[in-house]
């Protein structure tokens, strides 16, 4: 029987109760793989970073660091299968998610890459972030956020105090990013349309959703994923009209905390679809 191997994603990219989800979707989609017949084994991302990766046909990469992304890269060179491609988690790091998105014709707000030790931008910049002249975000310019403050929503004033968190903290880039008003909805999927879901942000998976163009978001979902290359993947959009979504992140390997059996169902059905295409066409 073919072998897997599942790679569980670093505490430090999953922090608080994120660990736990992260590792039950990874779980949950090995034991649908194991039922399908695949022999599984399971290890970490450290383990990828110090070169320890076992040989299989397939892997199922959590991994977000660099240094594990660059052990994997061969392994897409060559062909394996790997969901997700360590070339795509890599373009999930802030700093490349801003440029291919922004090279892109999908909305996305206006955002300024810059050293946390950099000068501060022009009054001017800062207020084009912030047309309302209400807040501008900061984030951590490479791996999506490890703790609460890695984003951050600043009044104007206070743009300087906070980029010297973020430098105090060793953060060597940051984001500045234009605040985009109206309804946030949390979007999962897997990229050949088999799996998709959402909710609002502010209500939760049961609570009401808001009045979005559904049609809308999922195309929107699905274009993003695609110029990124990921296949398994969730992210935020907002609606500052019902009809007008505008990407505010996208993130490999989402926890699918409020729907984990169905997606680890459909990520498994389509990881097996795709084995199969590779190995047999």
């Amino acid at each position: 029987m073919p072998q897997l191997v599942a790679i569980y994603r670093s505490p430090s990219y999953s922090p608080l109760q994120h660990g736990v989800n992260d590792t039950a979707i990874l779980d949950a989609t090995v034991a649908q793989l194991a039922a399908r017949g695949w022999r599984t084994t399971k290890t970490t991302e450290l383990a990828v970073e110090q070169g320890r990766l076992p040989a299989a046909e397939l892997y199922l990469n959590m991994c977000q660091g660099s240094l594990a992304a660059e052990q994997l890269m061969p392994l897409e060179s060559d062909g394996v299968v790997v969901v997700n491609r360590p070339s795509s988690a890599l373009n999930c790091h802030r700093y490349r998610l801003v440029k291919r998105i922004g090279d892109s014709m999908l909305a996305f707000p206006r955002t300024l890459i810059l050293a946390s030790s950099a000068p501060l931008p022009p009054r001017s910049q800062l207020q084009a972030l912030s047309p309302d002249g209400q807040r501008v975000w900061i984030k951590r310019g490479d791996v999506h956020a490890e703790r609460p403050e890695d984003v951050l929503a600043s009044p104007l004033d206070q743009v300087a105090d906070t980029l010297q968190a973020f430098r105090a903290r060793g953060i060597p880039w940051v984001a500045l990013q234009e605040h985009i008003p109206g309804p946030v909805v949390k979007f999962y999927g897997v990229t050949d349309g088999r799996f998709f879901n959402w909710y609002g942000a502010d209500a939760g998976f049961a609570g009401a959703r808001p009045a979005i163009d559904e049609n809308r978001l999922k195309a929107l979902a699905f274009e993003a994923a695609a110029i990124l290359g990921l296949e398994v993947f969730g992210g935020d959009v907002a609606f500052p009209e019902p009809d007008r979504p505008v990407l505010i992140d996208i993130n490999d390997w989402p926890s699918f905390a409020p729907f984990r059996e169905d997606a680890a169902r459909a990520i498994a059905d389509y990881i097996t679809h795709r084995f199969a295409h590779r190995k047999y066409s």
